[in-house]
């Protein structure tokens, strides 16, 4: 069982799926917001965009974590036939996104930076995911009802169209919702050790 005693554990995320993910796990942590411009460089691919911007919004928590906090920043990539796909700016761009995955496999990669007062390390993993072919209803339906418009790849798979459209996943679950959760914890305890 992970001992965070000596340890305040802080997750730089408003997402609720990360925050349950966290107390499901039995972790308690605090929540400390802060934006950044979601920006990387164009010649990055797959992990290294989601890592790069896990480091990125760690960056605007510089100078000012005490002595024993962990932060946790992370970034999900939904990664296509080499271009990532990020959220959604309206329905159309969301339909478009879902129209290019339906009936293929892509990667959902997760990282997540894990900063101190004094050190970094930066993690993640990668799940393969294959929807079904999808009726340009289905995806309407799904778009319409479920505004996905906060989740990279525009959809959730933990919502209807995971639960209707998806055949095969091979990897985490737990990262595909946007935690990579057993690496998380696995990480924490090498950390707090």
């Amino acid at each position: 069982m992970l001992d965070l005693k000596h340890h305040t554990l802080i997750l730089a995320s408003g997402s609720p799926r990360r925050h349950q993910f966290l107390k499901e796990m039995g972790l308690p942590f605090e929540v400390r917001l802060k934006s950044v411009d979601e920006v990387y460089p164009p010649e990055l691919k797959g992990s290294e965009i989601s890592d790069y911007l896990a480091q990125l919004k760690a960056s605007a928590f510089k100078g000012s974590l005490a002595p024993g906090e962990i932060l946790l920043t992370s970034d999900t990539v939904v990664w296509h036939k080499g271009v990532s796909l990020a959220k959604a700016a309206d329905a159309q761009e969301a339909f478009e996104m879902l129209k290019a995955l339906s009936g293929d496999w892509h990667e959902v990669i997760t990282s997540v930076c894990f900063t101190t007062s004094s050190s970094q390390k930066v993690v993640h993993q990668v799940t393969q995911v294959k929807f079904r072919e999808l009726s340009d209803e289905e995806i309407k339906y799904y778009i319409n009802t479920y505004k996905p418009f906060d989740k990279a790849g525009a959809y959730g798979i933990q919502e209807w169209i995971g639960l209707t459209g998806i055949e095969e996943i091979k990897g985490s679950y737990p990262n595909v919702v946007g935690l990579p959760t057993q690496l998380v914890y696995k990480t924490l305890i090498e950390m707090v050790k």
